[in-house]
């Protein structure tokens, strides 16, 4: 998918408050739109022509001369280029007006003359970047916008181009469906990117200790999160066009549309599963810090306790006791005092680790790594248990 280098998109598209005070169905440019370019494909009848145009007026000639048209709009600058294509292939102003605002869900709308599906396109650059993608199916057109250059469609060109399938056949529908396949089976190589990640991260996840992993786990959450908030309604969306009788859409590509209905589930199946395991690695990783901590807290408190006596027998020795007087401490002139005392110390401390060692304190629990769960064996371990 050939994508030119962009601008760090928001993860969640925000409503345009530039239009907050326009009536419904007023077209007016974002400030920071994209330039406009519009490419057309029309083919059928055994013909084939693909051009960039400037000038809209060279559209009805197309449609004239072949069966089927594709006009794909790059960029959202050029208002009135899009306010001409509505012109021409009679689209709804509000649904004109939802293509410039790009904070859409995806959606499907019926209007007299054509549908409006209003879809999301992602791509993986070390984040997730989201844009909407706009397309109109008409009788004998197929209309798409897109906020940036660069989309996921390459693969449906050059089937249009050698005239390869069910396109040689011209149905509007069947273009619009290998569209929207085209952007489901996008959706594949970004989850794969973060079934890797997760991967990655997992074997760290043992032997890291830096706060920073505790970050990189929550970015890939993050990411988890804006592809399934992406992929859920797409799937919806889909479902309205197999489920909803129109005349734009024959009951042959409700089957292929069913196919990519399946994708959507299975796509977020998927990500259900990587967001969990990543809530289980974030919950390990907090969970093997803490055992860390109480190990080490469990070594101080060890040395700690057997160094409170030893405290307590050199403090009494070095008292300033007089030793003429009878009730003092012989030892302290006798001739092995230092060395007894230095001996009921040694015997002390041996005494509380003989102690903690028959407690049981002072054996080392480890826990078990993620690595040597996953290759254990599940028969022994049900047996375990």
């Amino acid at each position: 998918m050939a994508r030119r280098v962009r601008r760090k998109l928001r993860h969640k598209p925000r409503p345009n408050t530039e239009n907050r005070f326009r009536s419904p169905g007023t077209l007016a440019p974002r400030s920071d739109a994209e330039p406009s370019q519009v490419r057309v494909f029309a083919f059928g009848n055994g013909g084939y022509e693909e051009k960039t145009i400037v000038d809209l007026t060279q559209l009805p000639l197309l449609r004239a001369k072949f069966p089927l048209v594709w006009v794909n709009v790059d960029g959202l600058a050029d208002v009135n280029a899009i306010r001409e294509l509505g012109q021409q292939f009679d689209l709804h102003p509000l649904a004109l007006e939802d293509v410039l605002n790009q904070h859409q869900v995806s959606k499907c709308e019926d209007y007299p003359s054509h549908l409006f599906f209003v879809s999301r396109m992602i791509n993986w650059t070390g984040v997730i970047e989201s844009e909407q993608l706009s397309l109109f199916l008409g009788r004998d057109f197929v209309v798409t916008v897109q906020q940036y250059p660069g989309d996921c469609f390459d693969p449906v060109r050059e089937r249009i181009r050698k005239s390869r399938g069910k396109l040689a056949k011209c149905t509007a529908d069947y273009l619009a469906y290998s569209l929207l396949d085209a952007i489901v089976d996008s959706y594949f190589p970004v989850v794969d990117r973060l079934a890797d990640e997760l991967d990655q991260l997992e074997d760290q996840v043992d032997s890291s200790r830096s706060p920073q992993l505790i970050y990189e786990l929550h970015r890939v959450r993050n990411c988890i999160l804006i592809a399934r908030r992406s992929v859920r309604p797409l799937r919806d969306a889909i479902n309205q066009l197999i489920r909803d009788p129109s005349p734009f859409i024959h009951d042959e590509t409700k089957f292929y549309l069913r196919d990519c209905h399946d994708h959507c589930i299975q796509i977020i199946e998927l990500l259900e599963t990587y967001r969990e395991l990543c809530s289980d690695l974030r919950d390990y990783y907090v969970s093997m810090i803490s055992f860390r901590m109480n190990e080490i807290m469990k070594v101080l408190t060890v040395i700690s306790t057997i160094f409170i006596p030893l405290s307590f027998i050199a403090s009494v020795y070095g008292m300033n006791f007089e030793t003429e007087y009878p009730w003092n401490m012989p030892e302290l002139g006798w001739r092995f005092g230092y060395l007894f005392a230095l001996g009921l110390m040694a015997m002390t401390a041996l005494g509380f680790v003989y102690y903690f060692w028959r407690k049981g304190w002072l054996s080392g629990n480890e826990l078990p790594s993620l690595q040597g769960r996953e290759n254990a064996d599940p028969d022994k371990v049900s047996e375990t248990k």
